[in-house]
């Protein structure tokens, strides 16, 4: 895969972590999820995916947020439906996720500080 993320499926709890790592743009954002899915790395089964930021920094500019967003509209087949939990610790990366939110159809996002308060938001 990619060195500036890796992934950890768990069947307990049928969600999918993704953890990035470094400097992140939107490229190796939307790369990172189209070898995913070349992968079968996601899959329908899946209650959800939570998204760990908290070793990794956002070179995003605002208005790319809606690109993220574009990207998983586009990809409904496999986000559809999901639950997608975004954790964030930076203050200047918490603007992220509120901005993807923002723009959400079809899948459902949401940006959390913990990987407690993420989990617990898909299972409910």
């Amino acid at each position: 895969m990619s060195d500036f993320c890796k992934y950890k499926f768990f069947p307990e709890l049928n969600i999918l972590f993704k953890t990035y790592f470094g400097t992140i743009t939107v490229r190796d954002i939307s790369s990172s999820w189209e070898t995913a899915i070349a992968n079968n790395i996601v899959h329908n089964g899946m209650k959800g995916i939570v998204l760990d930021y908290r070793k990794a920094n956002f070179q995003v500019s605002l208005d790319q947020t809606t690109e993220i967003a574009d990207f998983y509209k586009a990809n409904l087949e496999v986000f559809g439906g999901f639950k997608i939990a975004i954790i964030t610790t930076e203050a200047k990366d918490l603007v992220i996720p509120i901005m993807v939110k923002s723009k959400d159809e079809g899948y459902t996002s949401n940006g959390f500080s913990t990987v407690e308060a993420a989990v617990d938001w898909i299972l409910e």
